[in-house]
């Protein structure tokens, strides 16, 4: 079965709000879609970036793929790793990879007939989840109102908030918003924080002591994520879990973390590792290591391959793209109750409403 010529769109869609970590504001999100179709079938990926994403989508890898076997998706993924060599493959490449990798795998599963978790293999029924948001721009009410809403709304019994204030400068006004953030959902639920790579060493490690108060269990991106030294130095200081890597790009990226020892739970983002295809090659690598791993952003990307693998924490609720995925697509997953379950029709299970995205298109 012959691949079409794949179409490529990109959408901006402003925030409900201003949102920001402790390193980075934004009052928008683009996502950038590509649709691959065979037959009467059609598979559809996505990443988060830049328009430009798109344009490496449409202009270099849309008439690579076309004419291909559309089952072939480890031939096509090297053809597309191979063909940016002098483009460079971190970043807008890697996502413009990844989305069109997610697609193949959605393709593939719909011409089969299959739900793409069973064309993976499940490993098990349910993924859970994590609420995150937390914005640093967030008043405490509405910190509490969002947390709150996940673990008592939803029963949500993980979140998430932004730390790290203007670049790790307001270290008092972080423990404010932890205090905070425990307030509201209670003893029971877990507690994370990222801190997008705000602090120094000594700083990370000052603050995640006294985080511990709190019951704080999660720490990500304490000190900027290339930072492998620094990762494993508060890796081995603190009590709560050291987490990064969703600024991964390839296979190699991963590697280096995991040998560094950097983390205790590492972190995937499909939609920017190089797709389903590389998504599984670290998680089995993070496997023969003893690790576990946890999906970054765009759930209902990962829920699929989430299920698919044995090593799997979680998967992260973010308020940005659970909000975009439900706009865009039918059969977005529901977490009430803390999990998911991929299961829902053929492929990834979700179908795109043209008409509701037209408004927010921008290529």
């Amino acid at each position: 079965m012959k691949l079409r010529r794949p179409d490529v769109s990109v959408y901006t869609v402003p925030t409900d709000g201003p949102e920001a970590d402790g390193t980075f504001a934004w009052d928008s999100t683009t996502m950038v879609i590509a649709e691959v179709a065979a037959g009467d079938k059609t598979g559809t990926g996505w990443t988060y970036g830049p328009a430009a994403v798109g344009l490496m989508l449409g202009e270099h890898l849309a008439p690579l793929v076309e004419g291909h076997d559309a089952l072939d998706i480890p031939a096509l993924h090297d053809a597309m790793c191979r063909s940016v060599r002098n483009a460079g493959r971190p970043g807008i490449t890697a996502c413009a990879i990844s989305a069109m990798d997610i697609a193949l795998w959605d393709l593939k599963a719909r011409l089969l007939g299959l739900p793409l978790v069973s064309l993976l293999g499940a490993a098990r029924a349910r993924v859970s989840v994590y609420g995150s948001g937390g914005f640093t721009t967030y008043s405490d009410g509405r910190l509490a109102e969002q947390l709150g809403g996940w673990v008592y709304g939803q029963h949500i019994p993980r979140v998430k908030i932004k730390i790290g204030g203007d670049w790790g400068h307001e270290p008092l006004w972080d423990f404010s918003r932890v205090r905070t953030a425990r307030r509201a959902i209670g003893a029971d639920a877990e507690l994370y924080v990222d801190a997008n790579g705000a602090y120094s060493r000594k700083q990370a490690l000052r603050l995640g002591d006294g985080f511990a108060e709190y019951g704080v269990s999660w720490f990500e991106e304490p000190v900027p994520s290339d930072d492998l030294t620094g990762l494993r130095l508060l890796r081995d200081a603190l009590r709560c879990d050291v987490t990064a890597g969703e600024y991964g790009y390839d296979l190699s990226y991963f590697a280096r973390m995991i040998a560094a020892g950097a983390v205790d739970c590492l972190q995937i983002d499909a939609t920017r590792c190089g797709g389903i295809t590389d998504f599984l090659r670290v998680a089995a690598l993070a496997h023969a290591h003893g690790l576990e791993v946890s999906a970054h952003c765009a759930p209902n990307a990962h829920a699929a391959v989430a299920a698919a693998i044995p090593n799997l924490r979680h998967i992260e609720w973010f308020h940005d793209h659970v909000r975009i995925e439900s706009m865009f697509f039918d059969g977005a997953l529901d977490a009430t109750g803390g999990t998911v379950r991929p299961e829902q029709g053929p492929g990834h299970g979700l179908t795109l409403r043209t008409n509701d995205a037209e408004k927010y298109r921008v290529a």
